[in-house]
C-alpha cells in the first residue's frame, strides 16, 4: 500500500501517516472539491457508481477488511476515478478522531452490522453518541444517509437522530435510491427491501 501524503494524487488506498492527527483532505486530493465519506464501503460498489456520475466531488471509502479495500482499489481504477480514496480502519474511530470538524458535505452508512442480539446492540455504530459525531464531521447543511434491512436499526436510527436538535429528516434524493451497494443487491433478489433515512445538518 503506498504510504503517505506525497503519494496521495495518484493512489487510492491511502495509508494514514497517524491515527492520532486529524486528516487534512489535501493531502488526499488533488483537487479541493467538497468531501462525501461513506462508512463501511463494502466492494464499492456504491462508491464507484456515485463518484463516477459526481467528478465535482471527492468521495472517501472506509473499511477495514483488505479484501474489500482491493475491491475498492480496483473499480477506482477501471473507471479511472479520480476523486476517490479508501481508507483501512474501523469507521467509527475515523469519524471520532481523524475526521477534520465540519469539513465534510455527506456522510453515508449503507448496512452497517445490525448487531442483531439484543445484548449486543451497544456495538452498533448508529448509538445515542453518532448524531453528535456526524455534526461535528459535518458541514452545516450537510446530509447524513442511511440504508438498513433491520427494522429494529432502522426504528433505532430513526429515534437517535430525531431526538437530536442539530438534524432535521429530509428525503433520499432518487438518485441515491438507484445506486445499490453490493449487499442491497442480495437483498433484493431475496425480496428484502431497503429502509432508508435521510437527515440534514442544521
Amino acid at each position: 500500500m503506498p504510504a503517505g501524503p506525497a503519494n496521495s494524487n495518484t493512489a487510492i488506498l491511502y495509508d494514514l501517516p497517524s491515527i492520532l492527527e486529524r486528516l487534512d483532505w489535501r493531502n488526499l486530493f488533488s483537487q479541493n472539491l467538497p468531501v462525501e465519506v461513506e462508512l463501511g464501503a463494502g466492494d464499492g460498489s456504491f462508491l464507484a457508481a456515485y463518484a463516477g456520475q459526481h467528478p465535482e466531488r471527492n468521495f472517501v471509502g472506509v473499511e477495514r477488511l483488505q479484501g474489500r479495500l482491493r475491491k475498492i482499489q480496483n473499480k477506482a481504477r477501471r473507471a479511472n476515478l479520480r476523486n476517490v480514496r479508501a481508507i483501512r480502519i474501523e469507521s467509527a474511530y475515523l469519524l471520532q478522531y481523524l475526521v477534520p470538524l465540519q469539513s465534510i458535505s455527506a456522510l453515508h452508512i449503507y448496512f452497517p452490522d445490525p448487531w442483531p442480539k439484543r445484548r449486543h446492540s451497544g456495538n452498533r455504530m448508529v448509538n445515542e453518541r453518532f448524531p453528535e459525531l456526524a455534526r461535528r464531521a459535518l458541514q452545516t447543511g450537510g446530509r447524513v444517509y442511511l440504508r438498513t434491512d433491520n427494522r429494529e436499526y432502522f426504528e433505532q436510527s430513526k429515534h437517535v437522530f430525531g431526538g437530536s436538535a442539530h438534524f432535521r429528516e429530509t428525503d433520499t434524493p432518487q438518485e441515491l435510491q438507484g445506486i445499490l451497494t453490493d449487499f442491497e443487491r442480495e437483498f433484493h433478489a431475496k425480496g428484502v427491501p431497503t429502509l432508508r433515512a435521510a437527515y440534514d445538518a442544521v
